[in-house]
């Protein structure tokens, strides 16, 4: 049921894919709560997705950009301004791919050119979407700005390899450029590490299944789905956090402060 908690609130939304994204879902929810919104995926995305379908649900333009290229992004937050009607409430920064664990190259035989790839479009393109919205003044004051990560941020976990390093970059910024704009413009930047989630891009990962079983014994509410994280998101996007900043919020049935459960101790024992 519709609260109208965004009403009058505009904003972009990156990286919705198909469905089972959890920005997919955020744009229904915020749709659904009287926010307004451009969407945006890289151009190679957009065609292996629905995007198309989305928009049309949501009443929403989308513009096609490359969130690592600075020219791509002033574009898009220029246009989104136009269409909308002004300066920007709220931002979702839902991207993240490695070239490494697409092609199955191991932690210790990493290319570093993929690498280097993970880390842009994973992690550097979050502070070049702050940078040239800050150029272009572009947010509102008390504007959220959300980005997506991980506990790999903290942990070690098989298989995650360079993503790790590009979610704890991502969190890094969200501290650094958090000060920065909570100062100027009293925008609030953050973090939310999700449980692990049956979206297209986690299910790309060798050994998800056992991490999403894992994670789900250990969490005394189970994992958080992707409907779950895009209530969260709207939370955050709305008054009711403005003095919420700089902070890597964690949104997994509370896994992360779990030492072991009743639940594993049974499986194990078995």
């Amino acid at each position: 049921m519709s609260t109208n908690l965004l009403k009058g609130k505009k904003g972009i939304i990156f990286g919705a894919l198909d469905e089972n994204s959890i920005a997919w879902k955020t744009a229904l929810k915020v749709h659904e709560e009287g926010g307004v919104f451009t969407l945006t995926n890289a151009p190679i995305a957009m065609r292996m997705g629905k995007i198309n379908e989305l928009a049309k649900s949501t009443n929403s333009q989308i513009i096609p950009a490359d969130a690592t290229l600075e020219d791509d992004l002033t574009n898009l937050i220029k246009k989104s301004q136009e269409i909308l009607g002004g300066k920007l409430d709220f931002v979702l920064h839902s991207i993240g791919m490695s070239p490494n664990i697409r092609k199955g190259k191991p932690y210790g035989d990493m290319n570093y050119e993929w690498y280097l790839k993970t880390l842009d479009i994973s992690a550097l393109s979050f502070h070049k979407v702050l940078q040239t919205c800050e150029k272009l003044d572009a947010l509102n004051e008390h504007a959220s700005v959300i980005a997506l990560s991980y506990i790999a941020a903290q942990r070690a976990y098989p298989d995650y390899t360079d993503m790790a390093q590009a979610k704890a970059m991502l969190e890094s910024i969200a501290r650094s450029y958090g000060q920065r704009y909570g100062r100027s413009k009293k925008v609030r930047v953050n973090t939310i590490s999700q449980s692990p989630t049956k979206t297209t891009a986690g299910a790309g990962i060798s050994g998800f299944d056992v991490f999403f079983d894992y994670a789900e014994l250990m969490s005394p509410l189970g994992n958080a789905s992707a409907e779950d994280c895009a209530n969260y998101i709207v939370v955050m996007f709305s008054d009711f956090t403005r003095m919420v900043t700089m902070q890597n919020l964690m949104h997994d049935g509370g896994f992360s402060s779990s030492g072991i459960t009743e639940e594993l101790i049974a499986r194990l024992s078995k």
